[in-house]
């Protein structure tokens, strides 16, 4: 019945084509902006410098050191909880963590509820990548599991 309704009306209304045809070609772009949108995949932060007070004891509360931070991540055992934990403490690069005491690094964690991490190993881990020795913190690292020793 509609089909011979349809025919002897003289087809489609096509006054709103147009609107249609521009709602059709939006909800294509919005897909295919979508798409390109989930495939971007941000790569990791490069070294950052991050201000700190200088401690030249001057008295100035303006007066700030350029000091380059380092993606802690890259650390056997160092989630990205940790190290935004870490970097709240004012460790934040390789060589922070390195010549921290292992006993104050681990009352930050336990302030942060992560009781149960050990910061040993990634200090250990830290001399080696504050020296540049890649090789070393390879070979240290394939014998770590989780910041310890297997």
């Amino acid at each position: 019945m509609f089909a011979i309704r349809f025919l002897s009306e003289g087809g489609v209304d096509t006054s709103l084509t147009p609107v249609l045809l521009v709602l059709f070609g939006f909800f294509f772009l919005m897909v295919i902006i979508g798409w390109l949108v989930s495939k971007y995949k941000p790569t990791q932060p490069e070294a950052q410098p991050v201000a700190q007070a200088s401690s030249h004891g001057h008295g100035d509360d303006h007066a700030h050191e350029e000091k380059m931070a380092d993606d802690l991540i890259v650390l056997e055992g160092i989630g990205p909880k940790v190290a935004s934990v870490l970097n709240t403490a004012g460790i934040v690069s390789f060589a922070d963590l390195a010549k921290a005491d292992p006993a104050e690094v681990q009352k930050i964690l336990d302030a942060a509820g992560l009781q149960m991490m050990n910061p040993a190993g990634w200090i250990e881990q830290s001399k080696l990548a504050a020296a540049g020795d890649k090789e070393g913190l390879a070979k240290l690292q394939a014998e770590l599991k989780g910041g310890r020793r297997k």
